[in-house]
This record gives structure tokens, C-alpha cells and sequence, in this order.
């Protein structure tokens, strides 16, 4: 097995184009066409990490975070990521890191932060935006099928829990070819009317070179005609933080202890209470004090995410109970998912844990 078979399935989990666009995802480091030896999978990848993954024989690394966040102008070693770097060249190790693709995913960070309090009935917090396009083509109806079948196949045409979603309707179209065209209905330099198909369907927005590939392919024209738009439409599968409710309502001091407790946190920092139950409760993995408006609007009562400032605890308003639980806490299970996800879809293979805790918070 090759590095790039293994980073094919992460990319099932967590497709890049899930991305945030400040975000730098993806293999940061090494050759993907290099033989597999191991998997060790980590919340960072800190040159302790690179060591433990020399000492078991573990060629890639998989990380949350990226070691490698934004440009390196100079590779000397004189910081930590530098460091890291410069192991894991010397010692033919890759990294990859997943990060945001793996946040924005339904059944990423924030569905694990969700599953570990017990939240049920969960949805997208901040669904989203200007990820989802509309494509409209034309053919005449012997050929409506086909195309219609293939581009649906290409991975168009999915809103929400249905798929194969089209619009169509009939009209009839005009063309007169020049002298160098090869039309498949008329001839050339005749006026043709004929009777066409219009076909509507919208996709993920990363998918349009194969969806458009697709209708290539398949459709009878010498010219196509067809549109793409961008829809204004929130994706409501994709996006950052979660809402779900508890089982039960809790008091706010009972919520913050069983919070505690299931995330293992050091420590919480919390608004001030407003001296009423908890039962439908907010996450975002990480740092997230930008969507504290978003879950006010959500009606949540209480909002747990991690790197909150001074004043932003002032923007819970009165209105919901704000808590800042530590950001590696918020995204503790996180490197458990992926060890599990890879073990399930590569069999007798070497997947490991790491055992070093790379949280750089300690608590007194």
C-alpha cells in the first residue's frame, strides 16, 4: 500500500473542498507515492510526535491541526515548527493534516463533540455558504436520458437526504450552424427549430470539472450549450459548530459539571447564570467565538467553545449560558474518530493512536 491509497480514504472522510479557504489542509509534507509503513494519527504534530512515529515505524503522520498553518520563508530549526519539519523530511516521514474538512463535516468534529455530551436531534450550527452551484443544459429528448443519468452519476443532484433531484422541462430551441459546423440535428447554414429538454440540477461546487466532463461526454451536440450559477443557498450538511438538545434538562451548574467530566477539562470559563435549565445546547470545536450570534439565533441555551476573550463573554447578552471549555478539550475525541474510521476501511494495516498529549494548556 501507497501513502496516497491511505490519503484517498482520509479524503472519503474529510474532503478537502470541505475546507475553510484560510485553512491549509491536505499532505503538507513528504512523497505520497512512497510505500506505507504505519499510520500514527495525532492532534498536532510537534517533533515529539515525529519521534514517537520513528520509534514505531509509522512513515505518515495524520494530524487535526497543521503543523504547517501559513508560509515558512526559512527552515533553519529555530521553532518548534521548524523542528518538526526538518525530523520528518530527514526521516521520510509525510504528514497530513485534515482541520477545517474535518470540522465541516456532518459527521466530523462537531457531531464527536455532540455524540461525547449526548446531544440528540443535532444540525449544522453555521451552515455553509457559496459552496453550491446550478448547472441548466439543453439537449433534444432521445438524449435527455443519458445526459441526465450521467451527470446525476458524476455526484450532482443531491439536496439534503434525496438524491438524483433534476428539473425538467420542454420547449423548443433555434440554431443555424456556419460553414465549419457539424450539427447532430439540421445542417449547416439552415435555420433549425427543434424540440429540446431543458435539464436544472445543483451540485457541490468542487465537483463542477467532473459533472461538466460528464455532460460532455454524453451529450450529442458538437456545441453545448448549458449555464452554471452560484446559488445563494446555505449547504445545511456542511458547516461549522452543531445544536442538538439533551436528553433531559439540566440546571447550568449541573450542565458545566457533566461537561467537565465528559471532556476531561482542566477548567471552565463561563458567563454568568441566568438561573435557568439547559436543554438545547450549542458546540463548535475549537475556536468559535464567531458564531456566538449564531447560536443565540438558534435559541440555544447554553454555547461551549473554546478561545473566548474577555469581552466576548459580554456577547452572551443575558440570553444563553457562554462557556469556554479549553480548545484542545473542545476536539479531544477528534483524533479517535479518524484512528477508528481508518481501522474500519483498512484492514490488517498498522493505524495507531498517538500516546503524546500535545495540548499546550496546562492547568494549576
Amino acid at each position: 500500500m501507497k501513502i496516497k491509497d491511505i490519503l484517498a480514504v482520509l479524503e472519503e472522510m474529510a474532503p478537502l473542498a470541505y475546507a475553510e479557504d484560510f485553512d491549509n489542509v491536505g499532505l503538507l509534507v513528504g512523497d505520497s507515492n512512497a510505500a506505507a509503513t504505519g499510520v500514527l494519527v495525532c492532534h498536532d504534530a510537534l517533533e515529539a510526535v515525529i519521534d514517537e512515529a520513528i520509534a514505531k515505524k509509522c512513515n505518515l503522520v495524520v494530524c487535526f491541526h497543521p503543523i504547517l498553518f501559513s508560509g515558512l520563508k526559512k527552515i533553519t530549526g529555530k521553532n518548534y515548527v521548524e523542528r518538526a519539519v526538518i525530523k520528518a523530511i530527514k526521516n521520510d516521514i509525510a504528514i497530513y493534516a485534515v482541520h477545517t474538512a474535518l470540522d465541516n463535516h456532518q459527521q466530523g468534529v462537531n457531531k464527536i463533540f455532540c455524540d461525547a455530551l449526548g446531544l440528540l436531534n443535532t444540525k449544522i450550527l453555521v451552515p455553509k455558504q457559496n459552496f453550491i452551484q446550478k448547472l441548466i443544459t439543453y439537449t433534444v429528448p432521445e438524449n435527455a436520458d443519458k445526459v441526465r443519468n450521467a451527470i446525476l452519476q458524476a455526484g450532482a443532484g443531491t439536496i439534503g437526504n434525496y438524491g438524483n433531484c433534476s428539473f425538467n422541462s420542454e420547449g423548443f430551441s433555434t440554431y443555424q450552424g456556419n460553414e465549419n459546423s457539424n450539427p447532430s440535428v439540421g445542417n449547416k447554414g439552415e435555420l433549425t427549430q427543434t424540440n429540446e429538454v431543458k435539464i436544472e440540477v445543483i451540485f457541490e461546487k468542487y465537483l463542477q470539472n467532473k459533472i461538466l466532463k460528464a455532460l460532455f461526454s454524453n451529450h450529442i451536440y458538437e456545441e453545448v450549450a448549458y449555464e452554471i450559477y452560484d446559488l445563494q443557498n446555505s449547504h445545511q450538511q456542511i458547516g461549522l459548530g452543531m445544536i442538538g438538545e439533551l436528553p433531559s434538562e439540566m440546571s447550568e451548574s449541573n450542565f458545566l459539571k457533566m461537561v467537565k467530566e465528559k471532556m476531561q477539562c482542566g477548567g471552565i470559563r463561563h458567563s454568568q447564570f441566568l438561573n435557568k435549565p439547559v436543554k438545547k445546547v450549542a458546540v463548535l470545536g475549537g475556536s468559535g467565538s464567531f458564531a456566538i450570534k449564531n447560536a443565540i439565533n438558534s435559541g440555544a441555551d447554553a454555547f461551549l467553545t473554546a478561545d473566548l476573550k474577555y469581552h466576548q463573554f459580554y456577547e452572551a447578552e443575558n440570553s444563553l449560558l457562554l462557556a469556554d471549555i479549553g480548545h484542545f478539550e473542545s476536539e479531544r475525541f477528534t483524533k479517535n474518530y479518524i484512528v477508528d474510521y481508518l481501522t474500519k476501511k483498512i484492514s490488517n494495516f498498522a493505524i495507531i493512536l498517538s500516546e503524546e498529549n500535545t495540548n499546550p494548556v496546562k492547568y494549576f
